[in-house]
């Protein structure tokens, strides 16, 4: 499989990579600072651009076969139009290159996800964390009405913890507190889903 990761440099990202490289997939990653991948440039062809850059997307995205994005703002809470912007980037830049798979990484609370959050998550989702969900909200807006295959995955609270293979996933799942689940799984999950038909054209919500 040819596969473009977009923030491979963020935590989950480089989880991707390291599953796709264990199973021996050519890889692409378009990153705005190539220099934190030199540990792997002899294994992934490194494309330096910007994820919100129409044209720096199509140069990455030239010649594959799904899209993965896992961009993300670490500890910020602010989204700075981030994923709106790479959104329309990936769209426009997949439909002129002739690639329709994409895998993308949301946050579950965004959209319609927001109804099935326990009382304790959405206290977070509309404080602390509503600027960016609401950036996020736009993105998928316009990745769902584009002719994409796509795939939103929308994992609770990303821990650090390793991978368990345990994980739940469906298109809704009843929330309890604040659950977490492992960025580790999340990429096993994502990377699963860009190689199979089950996830087109719907979300995956994701959690311990």
């Amino acid at each position: 499989m040819n596969l473009l990761i977009l923030g491979a440099t963020g935590p989950t990202g480089r989880h991707v990579v390291d599953l796709a490289l264990q199973s021996g997939d050519t890889i692409t990653v378009l990153a705005r600072r190539p220099e934190a991948l030199e540990d792997l440039a002899d294994h992934v062809t490194v494309v330096g651009g910007d994820a919100t850059s129409h044209h720096d997307v199509v140069k990455a995205m030239i010649g594959q076969d799904v899209v993965i994005s896992a961009l993300g703002r670490r500890a910020s809470v602010r989204a700075d139009d981030l994923f709106a912007r790479a959104a329309a980037a990936v769209i426009g830049a997949a439909e002129e290159v002739g690639v329709s798979r994409l895998v993308w990484l949301s946050s579950f609370g965004v959209g319609d996800t927001f109804r099935s959050a326990s009382a304790a998550q959405k206290v977070i989702y509309r404080t602390l964390l509503r600027n960016i969900y609401a950036n996020k909200e736009i993105s998928e807006r316009a990745i769902r009405s584009s002719v994409l295959d796509w795939t939103l995955v929308y994992p609770t609270m990303l821990t650090k913890g390793p991978a368990k293979g345990s994980y739940l996933v469906g298109e809704r799942l009843p929330m309890k507190g604040n659950p977490t689940i492992s960025r580790a799984d999340v990429a096993d999950f994502m990377y699963k889903a860009a190689q199979s038909p089950e996830w087109i054209h719907r979300d995956a919500v994701i959690t311990d």
